[in-house]
């Protein structure tokens, strides 16, 4: 269809260029350029409203977000402009219907080799239209894939950087074909921690000291309160697991606080952490 439309486009601008110069008889070379700068300058035009006009959406419109609009944008500019260079290649009489009609052909050859590359193109649209992150969120894409905070997003891949500032582009088609787990699209996040005492250490003294130690923080959310209770018994040590609620901005502050505190605060309350120990009895006969 945009082959059918390009084409036409540059047959209509030949045709008014020829016109042009018989009935006012100026150097076709003359009217070919002032064309193709008319050209031009409408192209920019219609690219210019079309970004401001999209990126105006999603101020009116939260489901249209701004991932949709870039890519709506992106691709409405690369149809415009391929009009535009082929009308503006009409103008100087390049006839451009033959290649136009083998690229049809050429166009279910390079259809099978860029199987990849139009998955992208496609999975790309898929993500904008399901929205399930922002620009800005933390997101881990697969199971054992990576995980940062999306910074771009464009016709063919993701954009991430990961905590310690390393960037990752991933193909749209990657993303859309595995979990996206996506830890910034809700106003809070749980923590879960645990810590491991010994046997002889009391249970609900070492629970009131787990409590008292994240309720001093301002960050933990009050509601859902804070839970801290028995999670297991391991074979040396209770395993007690800490689950207060904050915001994902505050997740890791909180995360690294609590664990630099810990052991000195048990210390302090006279419970402690188990370890390892080896026990070697030797026989005297």
């Amino acid at each position: 269809m945009l082959l059918l439309e390009s084409s036409a486009a540059s047959s209509g601008v030949e045709d008014a260029v020829s016109e042009i110069v018989s009935a006012f008889h100026i150097p076709r070379i003359a009217v070919s350029v002032i064309v193709a700068v008319c050209i031009f300058i409408a192209a920019k035009v219609v690219t210019s409203v079309v970004r401001k006009f999209f990126s105006r959406i999603p101020e009116r419109k939260p489901k249209f977000t701004p991932i949709m609009a870039s890519l709506v944008i992106r691709i409405i500019n690369v149809i415009v402009w391929i009009i535009a260079v082929v009308a503006i290649l009409g103008a100087f009489g390049i006839d451009l219907t033959p290649v136009l009609a083998g690229l049809g052909i050429t166009g279910v050859v390079l259809g099978f080799a860029l199987q990849e590359s139009i998955g992208s193109l496609f999975s790309g649209i898929m993500i904008a239209i399901n929205n399930p992150f922002r620009v800005g969120d933390w997101v881990e894409i697969g199971q054992d894939g990576v995980a940062g905070t999306v910074v771009d997003m464009d016709l063919m891949c993701v954009t991430l950087s990961t905590a310690d500032n390393k960037k990752y582009t991933v193909s749209n088609n990657y993303v859309w074909n595995n979990t996206i787990l996506n830890a910034s699209y809700t106003d809070k996040r749980r923590l879960d921690m645990t810590v491991s005492v010994r046997y002889t250490d009391d249970i609900e003294k070492t629970k009131e000291v787990l409590e008292a130690l994240i309720k001093k923080y301002p960050e933990i959310l009050p509601d859902p309160a804070p839970m801290v209770e028995v999670g297991s018994y391991a074979d040396s040590a209770i395993i007690f697991y800490v689950r207060p609620w904050v915001r994902p901005s505050d997740y890791w502050t909180v995360y690294w606080r609590f664990n630099g505190e810990l052991l000195d605060t048990l210390r302090a309350n006279g419970i402690d952490m188990p370890y390892n120990q080896l026990v070697v009895q030797l026989d005297k006969g």
